[in-house]
């Protein structure tokens, strides 16, 4: 067996033996949903996301009461080709800020009590120029996906049952108070990894660089055709792959961390928002790989990206919120997370009909 051939061993591993929802806990919602203190159907798309909470958490009384934040940061090696309208070096510059607490999704983060993780995986080590070679070795892109295995693990653990720093401790991840989530947003930061989205999401899902490439960070004109031209030479390079071998081949360290991270989210009953055009590109391969792999997924929104509508359809994933938002960070997931917080407490936390002594 070729190298190439046993790239994708974690992910593929992760694939297999996936649970399935708690049918009973969603359908004892779905049933309070109906018989609640409104007109029937008045909140259906919340009942749904309540009733969607309560398969993956296994309970009949869903809450998000603790829901975490996973960024993953890495460089590209693409950034050379000029993709992006912002430096290479932002990707640290932003690192540091969440780190700090003083990005977007820190600010957003607070406002709703979640918590955030910062985990670099390739920041100062960029991926290979995906127009000329391979974003990932074998080796580097198992790695990059254990980052991603091993971040959710994490999450699941308690401020008191963290185990204590020592000089073994990976030094590439903030420290932060662990919290038993109960709901997980991935979002990514990197300079150029729209580029190396729109690439994989082409060579999985079919199409030309016109149907995928977007502006990003804002590219436009002449800069935005070379990106088009970057991703034709990144898709004529590589041909014809496997979902999985694409995104090693064209995609970043941060995108396969993001697709460690939601497969292991589905071994845990995790439930995932999905961010932006970035972070679920990094789904796509799983879903075209083994079908119903993204079911504990929603998408918390569409962001202005042109490409991540179409994504979003082809993975037949209906988007939270639209509110034409292209930042990434995890912000614009995390932006729908007090919805789903409303829509499990207007079910579990409203009287049924038969509760308050009425009759339909």
């Amino acid at each position: 067996m070729t190298s190439a051939n046993r790239s994708d061993n974690i992910l593929t591993e992760l694939l297999t033996g996936l649970p399935s929802p708690d049918s009973e806990a969603r359908d004892m919602v779905t049933a309070r949903a109906g018989d609640v203190l409104r007109p029937a159907g008045a909140l259906a798309r919340l009942d749904s996301l309540a009733a969607w909470l309560a398969g993956w958490q296994c309970t009949g009384t869903p809450r998000a009461e603790r829901p975490h934040v996973i960024v993953f940061a890495a460089d590209h090696g693409v950034a050379a080709e000029n993709v992006s309208v912002y430096p290479a070096t932002a990707t640290a510059a932003m690192v540091d800020a969440i780190r700090c607490g003083s990005a977007t999704v820190s600010a957003l983060a607070r406002q709703i009590g979640a918590t955030v993780e910062l985990v670099d995986v390739g920041v100062g080590t960029p991926t290979g120029n995906i127009r000329y070679e391979d974003a990932m070795s074998s080796r580097a892109f198992n790695e990059a996906v254990q980052a991603g295995v091993a971040a959710v693990e994490r999450c699941g653990t308690t401020a008191d049952d963290t185990p204590k720093p020592t000089d073994d401790t990976p030094t590439n991840t903030t420290t932060i108070q662990k919290c038993k989530a109960d709901l997980l947003v991935v979002g990514e930061m990197g300079i150029a990894n729209s580029t190396a989205a729109a690439a994989v999401t082409a060579a999985v899902l079919g199409g030309d660089a016109d149907d995928w490439v977007g502006p990003g960070t804002g590219v436009t004109g002449t800069a935005l055709d070379r990106k088009r031209r970057v991703v034709e030479d990144a898709l004529d390079r590589v041909g014809r792959v496997s979902p999985l071998e694409a995104l090693r081949r064209l995609g970043g360290y941060e995108l396969a961390a993001m697709a460690g991270a939601v497969l292991t989210a589905r071994h845990c009953a995790l439930p995932v928002v999905l961010d932006g055009f970035i972070a679920t590109a990094s789904a796509v391969p799983l879903a075209v790989a083994q079908p119903g792999s993204l079911d504990h997924c929603i998408a918390g929104h569409c962001s202005a990206e042109p490409g991540h509508r179409r994504m979003l359809e082809a993975l037949q994933l209906d988007p939270i919120l639209q509110l034409d938002m292209r930042l990434g960070e995890g912000s614009g997931a995390l932006l729908a997370v007090p919805i789903i917080q409303m829509a499990a407490a207007a079910v579990v936390d409203v009287a049924t009909f038969e509760e308050w002594g009425l009759e339909r």
